[in-house]
């Protein structure tokens, strides 16, 4: 049993999984590349296991937000001699990120992310992509898959779109379930977000967005034409240069964003069609 684990029991609605394989905490920290003087927030420390090295990097300046009541007064002891670790107590989903923008430093965030949560999470940290200058979590590595897949592959939807359509996406290294304890029975991959300091395919509204993502891929077996008769018309569609008997996963983002952008701007013609 490793170190990073002994004492508390893992618990399994937080989606706990502790990583104790150092070869996999260094990777991770060497992928991050921390300096002094950055602002970083780590998001579920659990045992302080990437906590460590990342204080080591910064000179112990660190935020970390923990859900775990039980597990943050092991971590002020581990790390009280750090002057700049700060612990906030909350739920990551509810927590407002922008708060820890105390100055113009871009948040770099980071964190081994529960899976239960991992994607509600992400689209709420997407939200943030204006102040974060990077983010690495370790995920399921189907989540990372479906994150960074393009157009025609299995895993691509709207997770895909939404992440690049903030960001630039890399897949960098897997990881076993023999890496965490207790060990998940998935594998797991590490991911870098990169926000796009200038969207590629900047939409007009980006909640049309959401909307017309999500009610593409409401049936994936359905084409363009049945999902999206509620939205827009076929005819719409082909004006756009779009073929609506086309499957979803065929569209790119650009043109996804061309399709929210012609619905933005054509509010009366789309209501005729709900």
């Amino acid at each position: 049993m490793s170190r990073q684990h002994m004492g508390h029991q893992a618990r399994k609605r937080f989606g706990q999984n502790f990583l104790h394989d150092d070869n996999v905490i260094r990777n991770i920290v060497k992928s991050i590349r921390p300096k002094v003087g950055e602002n970083i927030v780590e998001i579920g420390p659990g045992m302080g296991a990437i906590t460590e090295q990342l204080l080591d990097a910064t000179e112990g300046f660190l935020n970390v937000v923990e859900l775990d009541r039980d597990l943050i007064p092991g971590l002020k002891v581990k790390f009280f001699n750090q002057p700049g670790f700060k612990v906030h107590e909350a739920d990551a989903l509810q927590f407002d990120f922008e708060q820890l923008k105390t100055d113009e430093r871009p948040l770099r965030i980071v964190g081994n992310l529960p899976y239960n949560i991992s994607t509600p999470l992400i689209f709420h940290l997407l939200s943030y992509a204006g102040t974060v200058k990077d983010m690495h979590f370790m995920l399921q590595k189907e989540v990372v898959q479906r994150m960074a897949a393009g157009p025609g592959e299995n895993n691509y939807g709207r997770l895909s779109i939404m992440a690049q359509y903030f960001c630039d996406v890399q897949h960098l290294f897997d990881v076993g379930p023999e890496s965490f304890h207790p060990a998940p029975k998935v594998d797991s991959a590490i991911v870098r977000l990169v926000p796009y300091q200038t969207l590629p395919h900047p939409v007009k509204d980006h909640r049309t967005l959401e909307n017309v993502v999500r009610t593409s891929f409401s049936m994936r077996r359905k084409t363009l034409r049945n999902n999206l008769k509620k939205v827009i018309s076929s005819e719409q569609l082909e004006i756009l240069g779009i073929d609506p008997s086309l499957r979803p996963e065929r569209l790119g983002l650009a043109e996804f964003v061309a399709i929210s952008d012609y619905v933005f701007e054509h509010p009366m013609d789309t209501a005729k069609n709900a």
